[in-house]
């Protein structure tokens, strides 16, 4: 037996068994380097769970469940990427008429009829019962901020980390009223999910600071111990919708929710007044705090 490292099989021009000569520390540290703390996990998981696959024989994904079938393909293409049988890889999946399912529009448009966050707010009051003071203080956070749970996570715990060593100026800009995620790019920039700024009042900002460090998982435990589910990710939901309604326009919320559209106007000609747009936000989230 002997070890094969990234792209050493991408020469062979064909898909060999792999299962059992893949060096899983070396995948490991590549999966942690390469994808967001909170999905390399599963992508690490998965990948080894169902290597036996990707030597091509993929008559088992059927027997896999469908609401985890989406996962364990992208996964294997993670494994395939780091392998260096990309290419083949996804011809084996074409031939076996395997495709990521994405919901049709009709989905998307049944989504906003039944407005499934139209209760969000009723359980982020809930939620107060039973979290302890950082964490509360997060769940405002996310709802103020559009963050994505995880970067949320990130940007909390590095606002109170910088704080304790007078760095917080380093990525709180105080004229601006705004987080500069951009700054750190190993933590906030990747490869399709990317958050590059967030404005927020200063005295969150100071809230924050004063605080201690929050975990996902003692949250979520948390919430389950009281029965009440980890909708975390519908705060942003929340946000979305509610910065369009209150003078902001798609293309600025696109923006602040970490999306840059691949149209020619917005890469090359759009260019916002920051200062403006920091005034029209701050007033919006003045309103949303209230109903909070």
């Amino acid at each position: 037996m002997y070890w094969i490292g990234a792209g050493s099989l991408a020469r062979l021009g064909h898909l060999l068994d792999v299962h059992y000569r893949i060096n899983w520390d070396n995948f490991r540290e590549w999966v942690f380097h390469k994808y967001a703390k909170s999905c390399a996990p599963t992508v690490y998981c998965y990948a080894k769970k169902y290597s036996y696959m990707i030597n091509g024989n993929l008559r088992g994904i059927d027997t896999v469940s469908p609401s985890v079938r989406n996962q364990v393909i992208k996964c294997l293409l993670s494994l395939s990427k780091y392998l260096g049988v990309h290419t083949q890889f996804r011809q084996k999946l074409k031939d076996y008429g395997v495709k990521l399912y994405r919901s049709d529009v009709f989905s998307s448009f049944l989504r906003m009829l039944n407005g499934s966050n139209s209760d969000v707010l009723k359980w982020y009051k809930e939620t107060n019962e039973v979290l302890r003071g950082n964490e509360r203080l997060l769940l405002k956070f996310l709802a103020l901020t559009g963050l994505r749970s995880s970067e949320a996570i990130t940007s909390f715990n590095l606002i109170v980390k910088l704080a304790r060593m007078d760095k917080l100026h380093e990525y709180y800009n105080e004229e601006l009223q705004c987080l500069e995620h951009f700054k750190y790019r190993e933590l906030f920039l990747r490869k399709t999910k990317n958050t590059y700024i967030s404005f927020i009042p200063r005295e969150l900002i100071s809230q924050i600071a004063d605080n201690e460090l929050v975990s996902y998982n003692a949250i979520r435990k948390r919430l389950l111990r009281s029965r009440l589910k980890c909708r975390l990710n519908e705060l942003r939901d929340f946000f979305g919708s509610f910065m369009i309604r209150h003078d902001l326009i798609q293309q600025e919320q696109d923006l602040l929710c970490g999306r840059i559209p691949g149209s020619v106007f917005i890469r090359h000609y759009w260019s916002p007044s920051f200062k403006d747009l920091r005034d029209r936000t701050l007033k919006a989230i003045r309103q949303l705090e209230q109903k909070l």
